[in-house]
């Protein structure tokens, strides 16, 4: 297949890679000079419009950062819908608003392009090793066709409503592993007070019902201080977008909301100051 990929860090660039090892035809989106360099040296072809990335495309890959690039890259006339031809799809895997996912489902639509809402939950090691976790919303029957192209970075790849939905399902899932390394940075605290090291109650509680994914990412990072430095402005961005969803919606986020607003979050986590 012939595809597009917009966006060429740290989460599109190796799902280039992956595209094409599977044998792929693989165009990315890039204007700045050293990723050109680099892709030139990978053997990716590049170009420097959206029109010439996704000009002839059966499939457009997003792997943008904001919710506002989305929209950019993808609506109006000089985004991907506008340039796409119809039959294409559009994979956007961008963490967004629902609506956004919306926007997107309804303009592909009148152009006659499918678009599929695929969140996705995992890093590069994920797609390097074909097992990113996509939540995918839209039409079941346009993710059928295009599953062939996903399964060549991710696994699984699940079905989980209408376009809008992944994002949804992505929201929730990160509002959860926020707030679970928010109570593993307290477990952390609770265990020092009683005389217990941080690398001893990680490699622990690993092994005991307490155990969850979150705490394994902050074992694995060796400490608190170590993945907070790594993640915060991620998880950030992230908890931003939940908070401001979950507001428009109308939803009390509960006990999640609670640790969200923690100091154990606030300061330790997302490393934001008190002032």
């Amino acid at each position: 297949m012939r595809i597009g990929v917009i966006g060429s860090g740290r989460m599109g660039r190796p799902i280039v890679d992956r595209l094409m090892t599977a044998g792929h035809d693989v165009t990315m989106h890039t204007r700045r000079p050293e990723t050109r360099a680099i892709a030139r040296t990978a053997g990716v072809s590049w170009a420097d419009t959206i029109e010439e990335t996704v000009r002839g495309a059966d499939a457009v890959v997003v792997v943008v950062l904001t919710d506002e690039q989305v929209r950019s890259v993808c609506l109006g006339p000089d985004g991907a819908l506008a340039a796409m031809a119809a039959g294409a799809t559009l994979v956007q895997h961008t963490t967004s608003d629902p609506e956004t996912a919306r926007l997107l489902y309804e303009a592909g639509a009148e152009r006659g392009v499918g678009v599929l809402d695929a969140a996705l939950s995992g890093g590069p090691h994920d797609i390097a090793a074909g097992r990113l976790t996509l939540w995918v919303g839209g039409d079941e029957a346009q993710l059928e066709q295009t599953r062939p192209l996903l399964e060549a970075y991710a696994s699984p790849i699940l079905f989980v409503g209408p376009a809008g939905d992944g994002q949804r399902v992505k929201l929730v899932n990160n509002a959860l592993f926020v707030a679970q390394v928010g109570l593993a940075v307290d477990a952390v605290r609770v265990a020092g007070s009683l005389g217990i090291d941080e690398n001893v109650i990680l490699a622990a509680l690993q092994h005991g019902s307490g155990a969850s994914r979150a705490l394994g990412v902050v074992a694995r990072g060796g400490s608190v201080d170590t993945v907070a430095e790594r993640l915060a402005d991620l998880m950030s961005k992230d908890v931003g977008v939940v908070r401001e969803v979950a507001r428009g919606a109308g939803v009390d986020l509960g006990i999640i909301g609670t640790v969200l607003s923690s100091d154990a979050v606030e300061k330790k986590v997302l490393r934001r100051s008190s002032s």
